[in-house]
């Protein structure tokens, strides 16, 4: 059986929609955004959807981060804590500004920052904390920012992964808000491999008047454009192409469909694993399931991830190679020959993420294309491995 794959037709949601705006654009004669009115549009459309009063369109989901830190105005050797286990494009960013990262552990349950980790790092350099929504599972960020205004810090969501993930209501009741609601700043990700994509591009989120200057200001060269040929800061080009933003415009309108039919799916595979030993779940509540994460408390990760590859199923082990703490990076110097501002800098150990990354952690591909067929076959070769005597009726042949 064939696994619809976000790396081909049959796993994403491109179509004549797309091929309609982007022929919209090229007819237009303007492709760049400064001009346009597609980018301005999917600004729009995004701080609307999250009940915010400014995003910024950017070229790339780390662009977008890159914002974010350029928000939090570290000075250079602040430290901003985060999570070893995310892309590293969480951590470029801080290496960018000339900012520490600093790696706090995770809970073993789902790979999210441990709010206990973060508090025990706050230290008199630390200028924010930058929290991933791994996998699409909301992280602990009421807690994040609780902790963040108790210490005057700038609180960071990285919610590539995490498209319509639903926080819980801190008051106990039923109220959704959207991951990317509770930080100073939240980034998106529009990358071939997220819910939605036109390729490469982000957004940044916010509701403050002043961040939201300060990163347009940086994403366009620091042009003062309402002063003419006018450089008021530092920056970069971050711009988001018309294209991009048609693209990602007719690709938003498909969002709800796409988390819709991944929870969906999503669920009845949880309901057919429900009772199998050593497999820790994943919380359905609020998750976007860009991936479908198992924990295996006892390890064995790679073995079951093989087992499921030679089955067809899309499954690996660890998500990384190595947690961020011991990715080869830190080695060696980061600038030239400089190891400023990392003289002496050695990564601190984060035991859960890495054991979750050698030993516990095992993903699967998930898919908005994903039908009942696909959800059986994975629940009969996860049960085969794991509970080889099992009788159930329902995981059959």
């Amino acid at each position: 059986m064939k696994f619809p794959s976000m790396a081909e037709p049959e796993g994403r949601t491109l179509g004549d929609e797309e091929v309609a705006a982007l022929e919209r654009v090229i007819r237009s004669g303007m492709l760049n955004s400064v001009w346009g009115t597609e980018a301005r549009a999917l600004e729009r459309e995004i701080a609307e959807l999250h009940g915010v009063r400014h995003a910024i369109a950017c070229s790339s989901g780390t662009a977008a981060l890159h914002l974010a830190v350029v928000a939090a105005a570290p000075d250079p050797g602040d430290e901003i804590i985060t999570t070893p286990i995310t892309d590293f494009g969480t951590v470029a960013p801080i290496l960018a500004q000339n900012a520490v990262p600093v790696f706090a552990d995770v809970d073993p349950s789902d790979g999210n920052l441990d709010p206990a980790a973060v508090a025990a790092l706050i230290g008199p350099r630390t200028r924010a904390i930058m929290a991933v929504h791994l996998f699409g599972a909301p992280a602990r960020v009421d807690e994040l920012r609780a902790l963040a205004d108790a210490h005057g810090l700038a609180l960071i969501e990285d919610c590539a992964q995490a498209w319509l993930t639903e926080l819980p209501d801190p008051a106990g009741g039923r109220v959704a808000r959207l991951a990317g609601t509770v930080g100073d700043v939240a980034c998106l990700s529009l990358q071939q491999w997220k819910h939605i994509t036109c390729g490469d591009g982000g957004l940044t989120l916010t509701g403050d008047d002043e961040l939201a200057r300060r990163m347009r200001l940086f994403a366009d060269k620091g042009w003062d454009r309402s002063a003419g040929r006018s450089h008021a800061a530092f920056g970069l080009n971050y711009r988001m192409t018309e294209l991009q933003a048609a693209v990602s415009r007719a690709q938003l309108a498909k969002l709800p469909g796409v988390v819709a039919a991944r929870r969906r799916t999503a669920v009845q595979l949880l309901e057919a694993l429900q009772g199998l030993p050593g497999v820790r779940l994943p919380r359905p509540e609020g998750h976007a399931w860009w991936l479908f994460p198992v924990v295996l408390p006892g390890g064995g990760a790679a073995e079951l991830a093989g087992k499921l590859r030679a089955a067809g199923i899309p499954a690996r082990a660890g998500y990384l190679d190595e947690p961020l703490n011991h990715a080869p990076v830190w080695q060696g110097p980061i600038y030239g020959a400089s190891r400023y501002p990392l003289q002496g800098y050695a990564p601190r150990p984060c035991p859960e993420a890495e054991r979750m990354v050698a030993e516990t952690l095992m993903v699967i591909d998930w898919n908005e294309n994903y039908t009942p067929d696909h959800v059986h076959l994975i629940a009969r070769e996860m049960t085969r491995f794991l509970a080889p005597s099992s009788s159930r009726s329902d995981i059959g042949d």
